[in-house]
């Protein structure tokens, strides 16, 4: 294959991987080892300065073939900067299809689950943010809760433009 040829195709593909993801402001994730256990928290913090522009927010989730259940319920925590203004979100997702495979993305076992958070909101002060995930999954009739999720691997937060 001529030289030109050749870096002309690794050009093509270092900016097509560049630009796939243009709408990202904000994409992290945490392990949270082999199961997750009901009290560990996974706290993500972001700087946002621009309180005009609106967003995306989704709970990225990385789970495996141990994942025993169908739905995850989390409690999702955002604090504002320099208040003690918190707000608290209880949230379900279906994480099952009928038939018990998986939902999501990935080709293996390991599969990547995108959930909606908040839809095409602003930040409305400027500065440090504070977003605490917990999981918050019950067997029926247990009341205090699965104290080891089994199968999820790592939990993750993303912020994406919207314009």
């Amino acid at each position: 294959m001529p030289v030109i040829i050749k870096n002309s195709l690794v050009a093509f593909i270092i900016l097509l991987l560049c630009s796939c993801d243009r709408d990202m402001v904000f994409d992290e994730y945490k392990e949270v080892g082999s199961a997750w256990n009901k009290d560990s928290i996974v706290t993500f913090e972001f700087n946002r300065q621009d309180t005009l522009a609106h967003y995306n927010l989704f709970i990225n989730i990385r789970n495996n073939n141990n994942y025993p259940y169908s739905n995850l319920f989390l409690i999702v925590q955002m604090q504002q900067p320099d208040t003690n203004i918190t707000k608290v979100d209880t949230l379900e997702y279906e994480m099952a299809n009928p038939d018990g495979t998986l939902m999501g993305s990935g080709f293996s076992d390991v599969k990547e689950s995108k959930l909606w958070y908040k839809q095409n909101i602003s930040f409305p002060k400027p500065g440090n943010y504070q977003v605490s995930i917990q999981q918050a999954v019950r067997e029926p009739g247990d009341v205090p809760g699965v104290q080891e999720l089994e199968g999820i691997t790592e939990v993750g937060f993303r912020i994406e433009s919207t314009q």
